[in-house]
């Protein structure tokens, strides 16, 4: 009986050990994103790592995520028109990101992206469409 315990104590550890070599070793990029490395021997990996489970060396690599799906915002805005009436519009835009680009995007703009470029790009084609 002492036998059974001391090899179901065994496995127990080598499970234990398993499951901490998987939370460490691997990540995984769900559906709808997509995932680029960070490393911080060699920098910004321009491999974007699709749907799935992929390596890492923990410590050392940082994993970023990207939604791909497509993702509604609003931009409300008050423009003039030609006879100089004041209008307020809402605009819902639909957007995501080109998953190839993903890298491009991460280091020219940063992972808030859509805060930072949507808004002014909305109000800009917001307002030239009323005049």
């Amino acid at each position: 009986m002492e036998r059974i315990f001391n090899s179901m104590g065994k496995l127990g550890g080598a499970m234990v050990g398993l499951g901490i070599f998987a939370n460490n070793f691997i990540f995984v990029v769900d559906g709808g994103e997509r995932a680029i490395r960070m490393s911080a021997l060699k920098g910004l990996q321009s491999h974007v790592y699709g749907e799935g489970m992929h390596f890492k060396m923990p410590f050392i690599d940082t994993i970023i995520r990207f939604e791909i799906r497509t993702q509604p915002t609003m931009i409300h805005s008050t423009t003039g028109t030609n006879d100089m009436q004041t209008v307020n519009v809402s605009m819902r835009l639909l957007y995501r990101p080109i998953p190839e680009n993903l890298p491009i995007i991460l280091s020219n703009i940063g992972q808030n992206y859509d805060e930072r470029i949507i808004p002014s790009i909305g109000n800009e084609v917001l307002k030239s469409t009323i005049a």
